[in-house]
C-alpha cells in the first residue's frame, strides 16, 4: 500500500509541476486575440526566405500551442516544404473545422502564428536528399488514413497526421513533443507498430494507454493521453502540458545559413 501511495503522490507531483510550467509559459490573452477572428496570424520570421534559397530543397516542421484554454494542454503541428528550384513553400496540416476534408494545403502562412501562439521549429532539413524526402512526404500525405475524420481527443487529429508522416518517412526524424495529444492514436485493430518518430516501436490503445520506445523519443508512457518519459538522445524529460523539459531537441540537417 505504501508503494502505491508513493507512486500516486509522485504521479500527482509530476502532473502539478507540468501543469504549473505550462501555465507559467502561457501568454496572457490580449484584447486582440481573444477570438479566432482577431487572433494574430502573421509570420513569426522563422522560416528561411524561399526565394533567396531557391536552389535549396527544404523541409521544416513546426508546432504551436492550440487556441484558448487548450493551449495549456496541447499543440498543433504542421509541415512545410519546397523542392530545389521552387521559390515558395507548400504547407500541410489537419484542420478540424474545414468540413470533411481535414487535410488542408496552404491553410496559413508557412511560419505564421497559430492564432496568436508563437510556433516552435521541430525539424529543419535542407540540401542533399531533401527532394527525395519531399516525394516520400507527399506519398505519406496521400496515404493518411483519416483524411475524412477529426477528433480533438484522443484523435485522429493534427498530431495524428504528423505522426503518420513521421512513421512513413523515418528520414524526417520527427520527434513530436509529449503534449502533442493525438500523436499516439492507433485504432484498436492495429495497436502495435512503429512509433511516430519512425525510429522505435509503440503499443497504444486509441492513444489512451500505451508505451513507446525508440532512439529518438527514448521511453515514453501514455496514460489517458498524457505522456511521460525520458529522452536519452537529447537528454530531457517528456512531460504532459509543457511537452519537454531539458536540452533542445530540434532536428537539423544540411546548411542552415544564410536565411
Amino acid at each position: 500500500m505504501k508503494v502505491i501511495r508513493h507512486v500516486t503522490l509522485g504521479f500527482a507531483a509530476v502532473l502539478s509541476l507540468s501543469f504549473g510550467l505550462s501555465l507559467a509559459e502561457a501568454p496572457s490573452p490580449s484584447v486582440e486575440n481573444r477570438s479566432w477572428a482577431t487572433a494574430p496570424r502573421h509570420s513569426a520570421g522563422i522560416a528561411p526566405d524561399p526565394a533567396r534559397l531557391a536552389d535549396v530543397a527544404i523541409v521544416q516542421v513546426y508546432a504551436a500551442s492550440t487556441f484558448g484554454w487548450r493551449r495549456l494542454f496541447a499543440v498543433h503541428p504542421w509541415i512545410i516544404f519546397k523542392r530545389s528550384g521552387e521559390t515558395a513553400f507548400t504547407r500541410y496540416d489537419v484542420i478540424g473545422w474545414r468540413g470533411t476534408d481535414v487535410v488542408q494545403r496552404n491553410y496559413a502562412l508557412p511560419d505564421g502564428l497559430w492564432y496568436g501562439a508563437q510556433p516552435k521549429l521541430l525539424v529543419d532539413h535542407r540540401g542533399d536528399g531533401v527532394d527525395a524526402m519531399i516525394s516520400e512526404i507527399e506519398k505519406a500525405i496521400g496515404s493518411y488514413p483519416y483524411a475524412q475524420t477529426y477528433r480533438s481527443y484522443p484523435g485522429p487529429n493534427s498530431n495524428t497526421f504528423l505522426a503518420h508522416i513521421g512513421r512513413e518517412v523515418p528520414a524526417l526524424r520527427l520527434d513530436l513533443p509529449a503534449n502533442a495529444i493525438g500523436k499516439d492514436y492507433r485504432p484498436l485493430s492495429d495497436p502495435l507498430g512503429m512509433s511516430p518518430t519512425g525510429h522505435g516501436w509503440q503499443v497504444s490503445l486509441l492513444g489512451l494507454l500505451g508505451l513507446s520506445v525508440g532512439s529518438e523519443e527514448g521511453i515514453e508512457m501514455n496514460i489517458l493521453g498524457l505522456d511521460f518519459g525520458i529522452d536519452f538522445n537529447s537528454p530531457g524529460l517528456r512531460l504532459p502540458f509543457v511537452g519537454r523539459l531539458g536540452m533542445d531537441d530540434t532536428t537539423v540537417s544540411g546548411k542552415t545559413a544564410p536565411q
